[in-house]
């Protein structure tokens, strides 16, 4: 569902609309827990914080990215929503540029929303194709090889689902499989081509058939791993063009924002709404 920048500024034109909206989705539908009053509080003046009628206050912000920060919280929402909003991501400089903020702030505060950006929750299920990518620590000099020194990354992604990302230590079995086995559920089709660490899955239980890309496979009925090679695509095209760099360690980091929006793409609750709801621990 698309959320617009108009309908951000209506939403969210001060820190306080901020933090009322923050209110709203992690506390009013929870009783004072020294009262059971569900009704009692109200906005204290010039704090951020809620007091009901006995007295007792909620800070909305308590356990959560934007506890303790400096940085104005309508500029957290503004991340939040270029962050949901663009197919490719937004750089920190580029946020440096609109709101204001320095490159640290924006840097951070990116990093943070990043983290609220993870899934692992339930595992993957139905039909899901499994692939490998490779990326070049250095943009300026990659290519299709697969130089020593490039970080595997791990994909798995459901047709018409969700996409999970992981870093991985190398693309032996030893790595994949157990990987495999933690994010994908055991009643699932597993989609490869026939590279050599995904012999072992119909051991593990699972339903597994591959496609021969060496003699030019592509498609053979409903054996075939587009979705996650388009996933690969939309991902080296982000890093690559707009991220120009990412340090390998916090490549997790970044594959959880594309994964985020991949898996979220067709949600009727936009993307934006989303993250706030997991920023509260």
């Amino acid at each position: 569902m698309k959320f617009t920048i108009k309908e951000f500024n209506e939403k969210f034109p001060t820190s306080d609309a901020c933090l009322d909206y923050l209110w709203q989705i992690h506390f009013t539908d929870k009783p004072c827990e020294k009262c059971g009053l569900l009704e009692g509080f109200h906005k204290l003046p010039k704090r951020p914080a809620y007091q009901c009628e006995c007295g007792n206050q909620i800070y909305p912000l308590a356990g959560t990215p934007f506890h303790k920060s400096t940085t104005d919280l309508r500029t957290w929402f503004l991340a939040i929503f270029f962050m949901t909003n663009t197919r490719s991501g937004m750089s920190a400089l580029q946020f440096q540029r609109i709101s204001g903020v320095t490159y640290k702030t924006a840097w951070r505060i990116f990093k943070q929303v990043r983290l609220m950006m993870t899934d692992d929750e339930t595992p993957l299920a139905n039909d899901v194709e499994v692939d490998e990518a490779y990326m070049h620590p250095n943009p300026q000099k990659r290519s299709t090889a697969k130089p020593h020194n490039s970080q595997v990354m791990f994909g798995m992604v459901e047709r018409g689902g969700r996409a999970r990302i992981k870093h991985a230590k190398s693309s032996g079995v030893r790595v994949l499989v157990p990987e495999i086995q933690k994010n994908i559920g055991k009643t699932a089709t597993i989609y490869t081509d026939e590279y050599g660490s995904y012999r072992l899955l119909k051991r593990r239980g699972y339903q597994h058939k591959t496609i021969n890309h060496s003699k030019q496979e592509y498609v053979v009925g409903h054996v075939h791993t587009q979705n996650v090679e388009n996933f690969w695509s939309q991902f080296k095209r982000g890093i690559y063009g707009v991220y120009h760099h990412c340090d390998p360690k916090y490549l997790q980091q970044y594959a959880n924002e594309y994964a985020f929006r991949y898996s979220n793409r067709k949600s009727d609750t936009p993307m934006f709404e989303l993250v706030l709801a997991k920023s509260s621990k």
